[in-house]
């Protein structure tokens, strides 16, 4: 009879530990920069209120995992979705499932660190302030993650509610809301976008030369307005982000120009690319999500839970 480690969703957060979670997910990004994944094309169930997808993958060294997650639309919170699932780790040797834990958390860490190795890898050395456009959970989720790696430098919050962005800006030593995102971005080195929208909530007016912008969000729609698309040098985690249909790819990269060329992080991580190449340049990071970061993740919080003796054996 085998085993599986179950890690409810506070076990799961607990056991990412930001650097060795950085670490893995710099791993998975450059493995799916030299094509060494095996990942096949998303896949989803829809039912009248949201989707049901389903992301396996193999990361060599690191495991092989599978997230099944639901998107629907929050009724409490208009404008809002949820995503909620489970990640379940196989060995990667003879199959055996290995743990079962909370898709949620997972996703919203392992999204935050990719946020971060793209603002690592690509803004300015001299980029002073950040600032963070959104107060939901993958916002806070960012936050956090820069509180423990970055706690000194100074983060602006910005959000459609005051109240929710002062709440959010108060999860780092040096956060604090600003009057509304115009008011956050403009100035700002790094702008990580986390939001919910329907439409673009970042204008090409708004951005200093230089800028360095990660968007993680825009399940829906787009984050930014087409004059930043224009304008910036564009990065992604997969190909795909710009060459299949939301939600799989994203909406602002959707019917690219075909001298448009989209760069892998991977590829910057690796330095088989070089990334930004002039202090003026304005670099842009689009994140859709991919199955090798939540094998990062998964592999991350397995091990932490193993060395901590966390989380619930079950028999199967």
């Amino acid at each position: 009879m085998s085993e599986i480690l179950f890690l409810d969703g506070s076990r799961t957060r607990a056991a990412l530990d930001p650097h060795r979670l950085l670490d893995a997910v710099a791993t998975a990004l450059v493995a799916i920069g030299r094509d060494e994944v095996s990942a096949p094309p998303r896949i989803a169930a829809h039912a009248p209120g949201g989707l049901l997808g389903a992301m396996p993958g193999h990361v060599p060294g690191l495991g092989l995992a599978a997230k099944l997650v639901s998107v629907f639309a929050d009724p409490k919170q208009a404008g809002r979705s949820s995503h909620r699932g489970v990640v379940a780790l196989f060995d990667a040797a003879d199959g055996r499932p290995l743990a079962l834990m909370d898709a949620e958390p997972l996703t919203e860490v392992r999204t935050a660190a990719a946020a971060t190795l793209s603002a690592r890898a690509l803004a300015r050395p001299d980029s002073a302030t950040v600032a963070v456009v959104g107060t939901g959970a993958q916002a806070r989720a960012q936050i956090a993650l820069l509180a423990v790696l970055d706690p000194g430098t100074p983060v602006l919050v910005a959000g459609r509610d005051p109240e929710r962005a002062k709440s959010a800006a108060a999860l780092h030593p040096t956060g604090r809301a600003a009057h509304g995102v115009e008011d956050a971005v403009r100035g700002a080195g790094t702008v990580f976008c986390c939001t919910g929208a329907e439409r673009p909530v970042i204008r090409r007016a708004w951005l200093a030369p230089g800028t360095h912008l990660s968007s993680v969000g825009g399940s829906h729609g787009p984050e930014l307005d087409a004059d930043t698309i224009r304008d910036a040098t564009l990065f992604t985690e997969w190909p795909g982000a710009a060459t299949t249909r939301p939600p799989s790819g994203a909406h602002e990269l959707q019917d690219l120009p075909p001298e448009r060329s989209v760069t892998l992080l991977g590829r910057v991580l690796s330095g088989d690319h070089p990334g930004r190449r002039d202090d003026d340049e304005l670099t842009l990071f689009k994140s859709t999500g991919h199955a090798a970061l939540d094998v990062a993740a998964a592999h991350v919080a397995h091990a932490v839970a193993r060395e901590r003796d966390w989380g619930t054996r079950i028999a199967l």
